[in-house]
């Protein structure tokens, strides 16, 4: 294996910090003969230059080649991946300056991220079914835990695009569906917003103020996603106390989310005050403010539109007529700040990304898509609301700029899965040691039976 390749591998993981020391896998290789060439390559601390000659090899186990090595090495950060092409989705749909041809991509977007996500579900499935001691290591692994909060964002993606491009032409069930599908969505992300921090919280090892990076946002943004799905899913239920009651607890889980978000937002600025910026190999990490603030902002707008047409409806608040044109107000103004709060910080992510090029590629080159994706899309519904061209134009320019990036990184990923150097998982260097009969005694076997 090349020297660059190892290198690569090294910094293939989102999780943020830098990895820890595990089982160098092996490439696709065309014949047998090449596991016991000497390979040249880094340790994975990244500290010396090491040599792995046939003895080395020796201890390869079946874990580390074929079928197993993917679904063992398979993180939850790859649900990053449906995270950025449902956005992109939800986003061909949203520009203003719509063409029949816009709806038709969103719909091939949707159908291959539901293809992406049972096919990323279905391997997570097998990976803690198969081996359940991974879910423990994983589980207490500070920085990998987080990126749970990818599965039900990238979920409540295909919810939203299911509301956008099925509801309005399939009737009353597609409706009924989004709703059941946005209730177990929720569960799961309440359940990763209040377990993962409480875990991090209770966790016997400290974790110094440098090592904290923008990943922190991953669980909290999951309940802020939901709850804008919930604001649209309460926009479409023909039962008007369905909708009160999915409309109020979107707002008690903005609530749950979003201050705790900017919680995190300040530490993270103090870490960069104190600390500057993170490595290289996790740089991409700036844009993930840009997620809860463009996904909060658009929440809360929606939650005010949608709260001004069911308070009348069910009389709520009968002595305040005006509550639910209040709740639209403030919700606007609320957006609106939120908006501006994340253009201070999309700055800093271009000027931070300028600075720092070039940077390795790796699975957190993901975190372009979403961020700029949902700012992009609470920049379109300012420009739907009030109405204003400019928030219109600069709403499609974002949207095209994710469309772009989402075509780079794509490509970048499929390279990367082909060739395996993006499936490793640095919390299996925490697994116990097994017991495996080495690999090499097999290998020695077929070829005398081959010669």
């Amino acid at each position: 294996m090349a020297n660059e390749d190892l290198q690569k591998m090294a910094s293939n993981n989102p999780a943020m910090t830098a990895p820890v020391s595990q089982s160098i896998p092996l490439e696709h290789t065309q014949n047998r003969q090449a596991h016991h060439d000497i390979v040249q390559g880094f340790d994975f601390t990244g500290k010396q230059e090491v040599n792995i000659s046939r003895k080395t090899t020796s201890k390869l186990t079946k874990y580390d080649i074929g079928w197993r090595r993917v679904v063992r090495n398979f993180t939850p950060s790859w649900f990053s991946v449906t995270m950025g092409t449902g956005i992109v989705s939800i986003l061909l749909v949203s520009i203003p300056f719509q063409g029949s041809w816009l709806y038709w991509l969103s719909v091939a977007f949707f159908g291959l991220n539901a293809i992406l996500f049972s096919a990323a579900f279905l391997v997570s499935f097998l990976r803690y079914t198969l081996y359940p001691e991974i879910w423990r290591v994983m589980i207490a692994d500070s920085t990998n835990s987080l990126f749970l909060g990818t599965i039900p964002m990238g979920f409540a993606t295909l919810v939203e695009s299911w509301m956008s491009l099925c509801c309005p032409y399939w009737g009353p069930w597609s409706v009924t569906f989004a709703w059941v599908c946005w209730m177990i969505d929720t569960v799961a992300a309440v359940a990763v917003t209040v377990s993962l921090p409480t875990l991090l919280m209770s966790q016997s090892h400290q974790q110094s103020l440098d090592r904290i990076t923008a990943a922190q946002l991953l669980p909290v943004a999951a309940t802020i996603v939901a709850s804008g799905a919930g604001a649209e899913i309460a926009g479409l239920l023909s039962n008007p106390d369905h909708a009160l009651g999915t409309l109020l607890t979107s707002y008690v889980m903005w609530g749950m989310a979003t201050p705790l978000a900017m919680t995190i937002l300040v530490i993270y600025y103090q870490r960069l005050a104190l600390h500057k910026l993170p490595p290289r190999e996790v740089i991409v990490s700036v844009f993930l403010p840009l997620g809860p603030l463009g996904m909060g902002g658009y929440t809360i707008l929606n939650l005010g539109q949608v709260a001004s047409q069911v308070f009348p409806k069910v009389h709520l608040f009968e002595s305040l007529q005006l509550a639910g044109d209040v709740a639209y107000v403030l919700g606007i103004f609320i957006s609106l700040i939120m908006w501006g709060f994340g253009l201070i910080w999309f700055a800093f992510a271009i000027a931070t990304i300028y600075q720092c090029r070039p940077f390795p590629f790796n699975m957190g080159w993901w975190g372009f898509t979403f961020p700029l994706g949902v700012y992009a899309a609470s920049t379109i519904k300012f420009g739907v609301i009030m109405p204003s061209k400019f928030f219109k134009v600069l709403g499609t320019i974002f949207s095209v700029a994710v469309v772009l990036l989402w075509l780079v990184v794509a490509a970048g990923t499929a390279r990367g899965a082909w060739s395996g150097q993006l499936f490793y998982a640095p919390c299996l260097a925490n697994l116990p040691k097994e017991k495996i009969e080495p690999m090499e005694s097999n290998i020695d076997h077929e070829r005398g039976r081959d010669e």
